[in-house]
């Protein structure tokens, strides 16, 4: 039977290696008897706690050593150890055994969660990239997961990918804070090396972009619900699913600083950092985290208008994850 690994990435900021952290956590709540081995690049070893260092595996590397931003994550071939690897990014929380993910990707050389596109606007326009490359479509995902079975394949295709790096903003590709993004790399170095994507149905990977009508979240109970409402505002038309039960959770962009994720985080710290029962951890993070911020939510939906009126909007705050411009 191929070894199995999971692989994240925690470097640069402390923010990196406090959600790697809550990533570890969830894995491990949900794979204390699996022989899965959780695997952590990181460039600063010292800012992983000490719950997470002796249950994962931790890969060493020098800082800037192969790239930064989302570049490093065209290095995954590197890696990767032979078998099968499920590379999730560190700002993903896992809601159950994820054995069955990698039963489905069995046999892929390098994979993800999509579907396909051939014209419209992707970080640059398809329907040019796809003609210039001669190529009928492009895989669609979303990079908080990717698959690969490391060999020749492998590695021709991250190859590939690093190859079109160096030619970004020449291929037409717009870049994601103020960095290439790694998505549109691998989704055309995957069709030129002739890889697919496995049939997005819900059940692997769910992320906001694509549902942005609410969630219903208790990781501790594998509950993870995101929904795509017809009759919300804020209804994904282009999107195939209306609601998805996925195994992985994307807590994307501004989403790893709200409920649910700040939740989620905090009872997992007090299970493997605290060691409480789960009991005890589920009525403190109520009262210290979900009672009050549900309360200031409320308050904000009321009183928002008034605010408005009065002082108008306040600029957004800039995300530490954000690039600022040289």
């Amino acid at each position: 039977m191929k070894k199995r690994y999971v692989l994240t990435i925690a470097t640069g900021k402390k923010l990196y290696a406090d959600m790697t952290a809550n990533l570890a956590r969830s894995f491990f709540l949900w794979h204390a008897d699996s022989d899965i081995i959780f695997r952590i690049v990181t460039d600063n070893k010292d800012l992983l706690p000490a719950d997470v260092t002796e249950r994962a595996e931790i890969f060493s590397i020098n800082a800037g050593a192969f790239g930064e931003g989302f570049s490093t994550k065209l290095q995954l071939d590197k890696f990767a150890e032979p078998g099968q690897t499920l590379f999730i990014d560190s700002d993903c929380l896992i809601y159950k055994n994820l054995d069955f993910v990698f039963d489905k990707f069995d046999g892929c050389k390098v994979s993800v969660v999509g579907n396909y596109i051939s014209t419209g606007e992707w970080f640059g326009n398809v329907n040019h990239i796809c003609k210039q490359f001669g190529v009928e479509h492009m895989p669609k995902f979303n990079g908080g997961i990717y698959y690969l079975e490391n060999g020749a394949i492998a590695e021709k295709v991250y190859d590939t990918a690093r190859m079109l790096e160096k030619k970004y903003d020449e291929i037409g590709f717009t870049r994601l804070r103020n960095r290439p993004n790694d998505e549109v790399l691998m989704a055309l170095a995957m069709e030129l090396n002739q890889q697919k994507p496995i049939p997005d149905d819900g059940g692997i990977l769910g992320e906001f972009v694509n549902f942005q009508s609410g969630i219903k979240s208790d990781l501790l109970k594998g509950v993870a619900e995101l929904y795509n409402d017809p009759a919300s505002a804020n209804y994904q038309q282009n999107w195939h699913l209306t609601s998805a039960k996925p195994a992985i959770v994307h807590f994307l962009g501004h989403h790893n600083q709200l409920m649910p994720y700040v939740k989620e985080a905090k009872q997992l710290k007090y299970l493997f950092v605290n060691k409480w029962p789960r009991k005890f951890a589920v009525l403190a993070t109520g009262l210290q985290i979900t009672l009050p911020r549900t309360a200031i939510s409320y308050l904000k939906r009321i009183f928002r208008p008034i605010y408005h009126f009065a002082f108008g909007a306040r600029k957004v705050k800039v995300s530490e994850r954000v690039i600022a411009h040289d």
